[in-house]
């Protein structure tokens, strides 16, 4: 980070802390003071207990920020934007504020079915470049998968039963094993090395078999029963971690929020829920309370229910020492005036449970000329948000690449 924009960030986090969101004395108290980092650092487990150093120092680190810094990430960054394809160092969020994410999501669709590309239309080996890339400027990574049915062979969306098949004792269960194979081999790729010379594997934060308790996906709720989904995550973590020795993933579990009713959130949360030992990030997708097309709740009301969402994550994830994280968000097109300010960053810093929250990462910006649809979820230069978006990126509380500390060390 050069000097100047140091200073620049400088002044306007002051401006930003101290009267352009929520005034001083409101921040200093509703905030409380988190022990020291260098207290903090190891006291976590993962649920891979052979986990390689540098995935369990990403983790901890990560949860040492907690109270102090929430990374800010963005999926597909690094392969396309609104108004742009092809360039290899290039991202919609760095054109705008002068950094990449903090966080990358990556998305392996497709894979399992021996595609060149996902289905976004991103190339594999190139992932595994930009994945690297990311990691090398210290980047945090995270991996998800809209699986391709392996019962009718259809996309994620369709719901065909298929779980029953996939699960110890199916029918189709060595067809899924086989798909699960070609992640393994995909991950063999991801290798970095380090100063001295040795290569270890590039960290990454899995998150399979999202959104569950929905019903657009074949593993959602209403197409397999909860016993069957949880064995077919546990079945997953196992057969990475123990049957392959896949050792550097952090698993991230996330129902989505509009099928989770606040007043008895735990419970909701907890629908399918494969077991500590199987989890080490408890997330939560909230497209929902954050300016979602069909929620007709008020500003003042959606705010107010992310707010409880998010403190409700944290309760999980502390109740069982494990991180939380915003796993999924956005508001698509980005219609809302100021709103990474006023519907993300306002809300977060309200308390100090809310700020407990690691990492949030929007979803996509989709290609016009190649997909001939508007859906972004990070501004483009010129777009609306763009100097909201800015001013997000100022405040102290939020962690673009640019300012990540080290993290795997």
């Amino acid at each position: 980070m050069s000097l100047s924009y140091s200073l620049v960030r400088t002044a306007l986090a002051v401006l930003t802390t101290c009267g352009l969101l929520l005034g001083c004395d409101q921040q200093s108290s509703s905030s409380s003071t988190p022990p020291p980092i260098a207290e903090q650092r190891y006291a976590h487990k993962l649920s891979d207990k052979n986990a390689s150093a540098e995935t369990l120092a990403l983790y901890n680190n990560l949860a040492a920020l907690r109270g102090r810094h929430m990374l800010f990430g963005h999926e597909d960054s690094l392969a396309y934007g609104v108004n742009w394809e092809g360039d290899l160092d290039r991202s919609d969020v760095r054109d705008v504020t002068g950094s990449n994410p903090a966080v990358y999501g990556w998305e392996l669709g497709g894979l399992e079915l021996g595609h060149e590309k996902n289905l976004d239309g991103v190339n594999f080996k190139q992932m595994q470049e930009w994945i690297k890339a990311g990691y090398s400027r210290g980047g945090v990574i995270t991996i998800s998968w809209h699986m391709y049915s392996p019962v009718s062979g259809a996309n994620s969306w369709d719901k065909t039963p298929t779980v029953h098949e996939l699960v110890p004792g199916g029918a189709k269960h060595d067809v899924f094993k086989a798909y699960l194979d070609t992640f393994v081999a995909f991950n063999e790729g991801l290798v970095a090395t380090d100063a001295a010379g040795n290569k270890h594997a590039i960290p990454i934060i899995f998150r399979p078999w999202h959104e569950h308790n929905g019903d657009w996906f074949w593993w959602g709720k209403g197409h397999v029963s909860e016993q069957d989904y949880i064995a077919l995550w546990q079945f997953t973590v196992k057969y990475l971690r123990d049957e392959k020795g896949v050792h550097n993933l952090i698993y991230a579990y996330s129902p989505d929020r509009s099928r989770i009713d606040l007043s008895k959130f735990e419970s909701d949360y907890f629908y399918g829920y494969p077991g500590d030992e199987y989890v080490d990030v408890i997330g939560l997708d909230n497209y929902w309370d954050v300016g979602h097309e069909a929620n007709t709740a008020s500003a003042d009301e959606q705010k107010a229910g992310f707010v409880t969402a998010l403190k409700g994550i944290v309760k999980v994830a502390q109740a069982r020492n494990k991180i939380a994280a915003l796993t999924e968000t956005g508001n698509n097109r980005l219609t809302i005036h100021n709103f990474w300010t006023e519907r993300i960053l306002n809300p977060i810093l309200a308390g100090a449970e809310a700020q407990q929250i690691t990492y949030m990462m929007v979803w996509r910006n989709a290609n016009l000329a190649r997909e001939k649809s508007e859906q972004f979820f990070a501004p483009y230069p010129g777009q609306a948000t763009a100097e909201d978006f800015k001013t997000f990126l100022a405040h102290p509380f939020v962690l673009f690449e640019s300012e990540l500390p080290k993290l795997y060390e």
